[in-house]
């Protein structure tokens, strides 16, 4: 069993959905950035999502926006966010680590390169937000070939017809993008994403996590009580871009309260 099988599997038997905890690789530098995730850890991630810096990151709001700039102003490279991931696996060996991005990164030295150094790195899976499924030859296969997972995006327009494609060749997870729009500024109506978690996982085996619009523990239980998996982003990330450094205490408290909302969720449905 994957890492990524194994945390969901957890969740599962817990009666909770994983929580799934995204910071940017090198916020608030290089340095400092092994420390938030280690908070993200120690607050309860089940799963850990680090986007990698790009100057272009045109899914992501505001405050990912942000992050990316402080990440790359502090000079942060791809070689440096292997290196973060590498030393992650290091301290946290059974915790799954997604990456996510966008393909000029990840393509720019090849995709057999990109996918072996991820490998190497611990990576356990890879989202490529601007790549789509008919375009799953520039990376897919590479990346299946070294045992990561091209984990796929699922939005409110990916409708019947669609979904075959998105699935195809989609491991670890299905991420849902419950809104149409960037990551931070919306939530979707509760009503629509119990529709879509329902219909999608008619038509998959995977996992089903939900992001974008998710911020405050309330938010993250009601997902929860439908959802496998809930993905936290842009609140996590403002925290690091308001206290830099000193951010670790706060990211831990964030994510501890995430946690134990969604814990409580599945419990109050049981009672």
């Amino acid at each position: 069993m994957t890492r990524l099988a194994a945390a969901f599997a957890r969740a599962r038997a817990e009666h909770r959905a994983a929580l799934v905890a995204f910071t940017t690789a090198g916020d608030p530098t290089p340095a400092a950035c092994g420390g938030i995730l280690d908070a993200l850890v120690a607050g309860g991630a089940d799963v850990v999502e680090l986007g990698m810096a790009f100057t272009d990151p045109m899914a992501d709001g505001p405050a990912i926006q942000a992050a990316n700039l402080r990440a790359l102003g502090a000079g942060t490279t791809t070689v440096q966010i292997l290196s973060l991931a590498a030393a992650f696996r290091a301290r946290h060996p059974q915790v799954p680590l997604v990456l996510m991005g966008y393909a000029n990164p990840m393509l720019r030295r090849g995709p057999d390169w990109f996918a072996r150094a991820v490998a190497e790195s611990g990576v356990d899976g890879v989202i490529c937000v601007d790549l789509p499924p008919e375009e799953d030859d520039r990376l897919g296969p590479a990346l299946r070939l070294q045992g990561v997972a091209p984990i796929r995006l699922a939005t409110p327009t990916t409708d019947a017809a669609r979904l075959p494609a998105v699935l195809e060749g989609a491991e670890g997870f299905l991420y849902y993008v419950s809104v149409a729009g960037i990551t931070g500024l919306q939530q979707a109506a509760q009503g629509s994403i119990d529709e879509a978690v329902g219909r999608l996982r008619a038509a998959t085996s995977l996992p089903v996590a939900v992001g974008f619009g998710v911020r405050t523990p309330a938010q993250a239980a009601a997902v929860g009580r439908v959802a496998d998996g809930v993905v936290v982003g842009s609140a996590l990330v403002e925290l690091v871009g308001a206290h830099g450094e000193a951010a670790v205490p706060y990211v831990t408290q964030a994510v501890r309260a995430l946690a134990d909302a969604l814990r409580a969720a599945r419990q109050e449905i049981a009672a």
